[in-house]
């Protein structure tokens, strides 16, 4: 791989000088040996002769640039070891034995597990694929072994068979895969009367099928049988989640434990780990409560809701009056909001105290509830300003998708050693978030320069959302004391709308994670991103929809209550993708979500004020300009500037007709100043280069608080939970400015060709329409009736709520 060196440090009187914060955290443009940078073109200066004979003539590199065109191929030896057959079914000491296969080149080898030979003919069958990178081959004969183990631990060879790799076949997909065949064992002295072992040697590269499920040879020796299962890629999917509705209406015929006493009733909800509580009804037996509460719910729908009317005896004391489990079937499903009114039901409560095997009692008490499980809301378990998808969970609601998402993950240089205490450097592996689909990249193992090389494809459903690639170390590897957490190493963001199509962006991004002690610089991963667009008109048009399904806006849900069901839908996805095999560790999806992001941080604050000061300094760029005017400072712009006010001031009409044609030229102007490189972590905004050590301890602090005495913890949650409150709203008003700038700086370059567009179209509509019939429609429009406006949000709002803002970027 060919790439721009590191940049060289600045020369001082007294030796190097550090690197300048810009260019140590910006990004690094490179151009590496890509079929889809070499397609157009073969005869490319600087291009080996290799690399160039190989794409002009259709082999492995033109092929395999057809799925795998932003990676650089990586050759491997893969062996696949099927099963065997007339194998010895007892040792010499006449014990069971247990058959195993050991695959060795060089001083790389992988075993498979030990299958038991049966003595009526049952063969040993492992289907098992080893992968040797080429790039490491030490030796240039393969060896392939069949080992057998008795009982008392012994272990011999049975016999084995070699192949020169000068011999080897060649796959290229999409070619079939290699067909096994069967093998005579060979002894030292010559071949064995009986005993055959069927499989495939080929060399392949990462396009391979067989790539995911192989077996690396370095990290079986590394990580040993039990965590090498780890080190596989593998691609993940979120679960499907759905709003759950409930609302408790009222109960009857209530009947308390102790009648000397006013009841005090109130309903309990829980789903699983979510628990809702209604208010007291009253002391009545007949309670109305008349509450609506809403739960994030996971397909299959295994867990049930459990309803229990609970009677308040004292502070912290509730007896339970009845229960009722409700599976999630029961709910009413609803895909829109022009959906069937949903009917509160009767449901007959159950004693606490009453044998399920009982029969049903003519008389038990009731409970009204209104279920409905609603489709037509997308379930937020991200934040909506770097959100993946925007989505409703109904699928006939879905909107056909409008391109391609393709990512390569090249590599990483410079990574910080994250084991030296356990003598082994870092162990580091990709997770890569979209949508509902998460990828996981293998685990290069004890080094500081991995080189992955794979690619992924993702459907792209909306321009406006943004990809999430994190580095990790993989804590199950070399750890002294056992399976460890994964360490995080950094996060890149990038936004699709910023990308232009068709056009594929190598860049080394800078990974930094903030610590206690300050910024660091954890190294810098190598990627490549392509934004293909298959429906132009429907992703133009996308800029004029709402962000979020219609339920969204016909049906809100209050921002707190946004705040608590996207940490419950966290979560849940969390829970499930533990659950995997090789699992997503809970504190890999927690990043990846940015679990914490809501808590209270005076770097934020402060990086989101400057923000907004940032965001309305051209307010004070004007009344500065404006000053100069009247100060005649440049006495040629203020008489252009008094001419222009009134010819201005003579035809009025000319006035919103001059305003558009200038932001018009603007954009033009501003065309050639547009951003090169997708946006990524700002240091400087962030405000993370230079902070407090004492703001960096109350932002890494625990919450609630460990700093004593009680009363101070006390106080001290208070103020950064107000201050967390107080930050979100700075931060809206600073994303709010920043869409205003983003209309003609081209960082969308959709959306600000059709700003401009529209400018000029306006322009020219306002040209040659009277200034006062303009005036007169514009009026009548806003005071409409209301029986003629509509609940949606208009499309220019729409548009602005679509433009890009600098939150995605703030590490």
């Amino acid at each position: 791989m060919k790439g721009p060196m590191p940049p060289r440090p600045f020369m001082g009187p007294g030796g190097p000088m550090p690197v300048p914060p810009q260019q140590q955290f910006g990004l690094v443009e490179t151009r590496p040996q890509l079929a889809a940078v070499l397609r157009p073109r073969f005869n490319i200066p600087g291009l080996n002769p290799t690399a160039a004979a190989t794409a002009a003539a259709g082999g492995a590199g033109s092929k395999i640039a057809s799925t795998y065109d932003l990676v650089e191929p990586m050759r491997f030896l893969y062996v696949h070891v099927v099963k065997a057959r007339d194998l010895p079914s007892a040792s010499p000491a006449g014990g069971a034995i247990d058959a195993l296969v050991e695959v060795k080149l060089g001083n790389f080898r992988g075993t498979t597990p030990a299958v038991g030979v049966s003595a009526d003919g049952h063969d040993p069958s492992w289907r098992q694929v080893f992968a040797f990178s080429a790039a490491h081959l030490q030796s240039h004969q393969l060896e392939v072994a069949v080992r057998a183990r008795d009982l008392t631990g012994g272990e011999g060879v049975v016999g084995f068979v070699a192949f020169d790799l000068a011999e080897v076949p060649i796959r290229v997909p999409p070619d079939s895969p290699l067909a096994p065949q069967w093998y005579r064992l060979q002894a030292r002295g010559g071949k064995l009367p009986r005993g055959e072992l069927m499989l495939s040697v080929w060399l392949g590269t990462q396009a391979d099928e067989a790539f995911p499920d192989a077996w690396h040879s370095d990290a079986h020796a590394a990580a040993g049988p039990a965590a090498v299962a780890s080190t596989r890629a593998k691609v993940y999917f979120s679960p499907k989640l759905v709003y759950l509705r409930v609302a408790a209406v009222a109960a009857q015929d209530l009947l308390p434990h102790d009648t000397s006493r006013p009841m005090n009733a109130c309903v309990k909800l829980q789903l699983a780990g979510q628990v809702r509580r209604t208010r007291p009804g009253g002391g009545t037996p007949n309670p109305m409560w008349n509450e609506e509460f809403m739960f994030v719910a996971s397909e299959p729908f295994d867990e049930p809701l459990v309803v229990t009317v609970e009677d308040r005896v004292a502070p912290g004391r509730d007896e339970p009056l009845g229960r009722v489990i409700l599976p999630l079937q029961a709910a009413m499903p609803r895909h829109d909001h022009f959906g069937k009114y949903v009917e509160p039901r009767w449901y007959s409560l159950a004693r606490p105290n009453d044998d399920p095997d009982k029969k049903e009692a003519k008389f038990a008490s009731k409970i009204q509830l209104r279920m409905s499980l609603d489709f037509g809301y997308h379930v937020l378990d991200e934040s909506t300003y770097y959100s993946s998808d925007l989505q409703p969970s109904s699928k006939p609601a879905r909107k056909p998708s409008i391109g391609m998402l393709e990512v390569g993950i090249l590599g990483a240089r410079n990574l910080i050693p994250m084991k030296p205490k356990d003598g082994r450097t870092t162990d580091a592996y990709c997770v890569a978030k979209y949508g509902p689909k998460w990828v996981r990249t293998r685990t290069i193992l004890d080094t500081l320069n991995p080189q992955w090389n794979e690619q992924y494809t993702w459907e792209v459903f909306d321009p406006c959302t943004v990809i999430t690639v994190v580095v990790f170390d993989n804590g199950q590897i070399g750890s002294k004391n056992g399976g460890g957490p994964d360490q995080r190493i950094g996060k890149v963001r990038i936004r699709l709308s910023t990308l232009e199509t068709d056009r594929v962006y190598t860049h080394f991004y800078p990974l930094l994670v903030l610590h206690p002690s300050g910024l660091k610089k954890t190294g810098e991963l190598h990627l490549a991103v392509r934004f293909t667009c298959t429906a132009w008109v429907n992703m133009m048009a996308m800029y004029g929809r709402p962000l979020l399904p219609k339920m969204h806006y016909t049906h809100p849900i209050s921002v707190m209550q946004v705040d608590y069901l996207r940490h419950q839908a966290m979560q849940i996805v969390a829970a499930r993708l533990s659950r995997a095999e090789p699992p997503l560790r809970k504190e890999v999806v927690e990043y990846m979500l940015d679990v914490d992001s809501h808590l209270f941080s005076l770097r934020r604050s402060k990086a989101n004020f400057n923000r907004i000061m940032t965001t309305f300094c051209g307010c004070a760029a004007m009344v500065k300009w404006f000053d100069g005017i009247r100060s005649w400072r440049n006495p040629i712009t203020t008489m252009l500037v008094h001419m222009l006010f009134l010819i201005l001031i003579c035809y009025p009409e000319l006035i919103l007709p001059t305003i558009f044609l200038y932001m018009f030229l603007i954009g033009l102007w501003n065309y050639r100043y547009r951003p090169r490189k997708p946006s990524h972590m700002d240091t400087k905004l962030s405000h993370a280069e230079m902070t407090n050590p004492d703001e960096l301890d109350e932002e890494f602090d625990t919450f609630p608080t460990s700093r004593p005495p009680d009363i101070v913890r006390m106080r001290y949650d208070r103020l950064r939970s107000v201050g967390g409150r107080v930050q979100i709203v700075i931060g809206d008003l600073a994303t709010q400015g920043e869409r205003a700038h983003a209309l003609l700086s081209w960082r969308d370059p959709r959306a600000t060709a059709i700003f401009v567009f529209l400018s000029l179209v306006v322009a020219v509509v306002l040209y040659v329409t009277p200034f006062q019939v303009l005036m007169v429609i514009t009026m009548l429009y806003l005071l409409r009736h209301p029986r003629f406006r509509s609940r949606m949000p208009s499309v220019p709002f729409n548009f602005y709520r679509r433009l890009p803002a600098k939150s995605d970027m703030l590490l």
